[in-house]
């Protein structure tokens, strides 16, 4: 199991060799842990454990994918912080990618992880040739993750030259890049009129449907930036908020 993570090597001890068969209540089960629902105020899980038992509470009031985050994210915390009482904040939940808190971000890494395992999400990924939101809705739904969740997992799988960003009203939220794309395309902050996420946003639109070519300085504030072409596509995943797949299919960009 050599370069597997401690997630991956849980599943792997486990035999589950297909994403159907992830189930985490019964995983956490394995590890001592007993997963209820409730209405939780405040937070969108918590553990309490004592010895080799735990508790995890999850909020009942949560959709399904945010469950299966929060179950996985909570059992992160007990194979890494055993001996600790960690509570989610709301001002957390789901956000994958700006937690300030390092114990938070390696359980977020760990559920990652968990939920989709390189092992079985790599040859799911290969089965699709391009990459827009209605393969990451697929594959999420494979696994069982929220559209948020899938996206971030396979723009930093490094198999599509691609950038993922999330915008509200006020601006970006955060980004994240593929190792695929250099370091010097860096997205600006605000969102321009050229691309068609600004009027999604701020619109009545709910997405993109198909993939559309842009100008690369609608994203990039770059001198040479306008000599290029890229693929865009964004989604609304909330009432003020969006997310964006960026696609840059130009080598030249990538050299």
């Amino acid at each position: 199991m050599k370069g597997l993570s401690i997630a991956e090597k849980l599943l792997k001890s486990l035999g589950i060799t297909e994403p159907g068969e992830i189930d985490l209540e019964a995983i956490a089960w394995t590890l001592g842990i007993k997963v209820k629902f409730r209405p939780l105020e405040g937070c969108e899980a918590r553990i309490i454990g004592r010895g080799d038992t735990a508790i995890v509470t999850v909020n009942s009031r949560s959709v399904a994918g945010r469950q299966r985050f929060s179950i996985a994210h909570e059992i992160g915390h007990w194979e890494l912080h055993r001996g600790q009482i960690m509570v989610c904040r709301p001002d957390e939940a789901g956000d994958l990618i700006q937690k300030t808190s390092p114990a938070e971000k390696v359980a977020d890494r760990f559920a990652a992880d968990l939920l989709m395992p390189s092992y079985l999400f790599r040859p799911a990924l290969k089965m699709y040739r391009r990459l827009d939101f209605d393969i990451v809705r697929k594959i999420g739904d494979m696994f069982g993750v929220s559209l948020t969740a899938s996206a971030i997992r396979l723009v930093g799988s490094g198999e599509h030259p691609a950038i993922l960003l999330c915008h509200n009203q006020n601006g970006r939220r955060w980004f994240v890049r593929s190792s695929l794309i250099p370091t010097r395309w860096f997205p600006r902050i605000e969102l321009q009129p050229e691309s068609s996420a600004m009027d999604i946003l701020f619109g009545k639109r709910s997405h993109d449907p198909q993939l559309r070519c842009v100008s690369a300085d609608a994203w990039f504030d770059r001198y040479d930036a306008h000599k290029f072409e890229i693929v865009e596509q964004t989604f609304r995943i909330s009432a003020d908020e969006i997310l964006t797949l960026l696609i840059i299919e130009d080598d030249e960009m990538l050299e």
